[in-house]
């Protein structure tokens, strides 16, 4: 599985990646995704909903458990990965290209708001 260069991680597992036309794509490290083994079940939030950084917009079922995904930003919902809802094994394949969660538009101050999330190399070290 390959990993973009241009991501951010948060402590709880979630992707943040600049698609540089201030627009971000969510979704799950391919950590959180190894940790929850065969997902089942995705559900996402709708376009046009607006979450705080923080805030859980969206739950992951596997044959272990459900989590709670969280947003590393800000953000309004601008797309939503209908495919990754109808396949969520998708997300096992390949979480970053094929497996991402949703697209949003920065909604709080993006640059304060990156401040605590990590980059890859830095995320993958802390989980050592």
């Amino acid at each position: 599985m390959n990993t973009p260069d241009n991501i951010l991680c948060s402590k709880s597992h979630e992707f943040l990646s600049d698609n540089g036309d201030n627009t971000f794509t969510v979704g799950l490290t391919d950590y959180a995704v190894e940790q929850l083994g065969d997902i089942v079940f995705l559900e996402l939030p709708e376009e046009g909903a607006e979450f705080k950084k923080g805030d859980t917009f969206a739950t992951v079922e596997s044959v272990k458990a459900a989590s709670e995904i969280y947003m590393p930003v800000s953000g309004k919902i601008i797309e939503v990965n209908n495919s990754a809802v109808e396949t969520p094994e998708i997300l096992n394949e390949d979480s970053y290209e094929k497996g991402w969660l949703v697209k949003i538009e920065p909604t709080g101050n993006i640059e304060a708001e990156q401040a605590d999330l990590l980059e890859y190399e830095d995320y993958k070290e802390e989980l050592e």
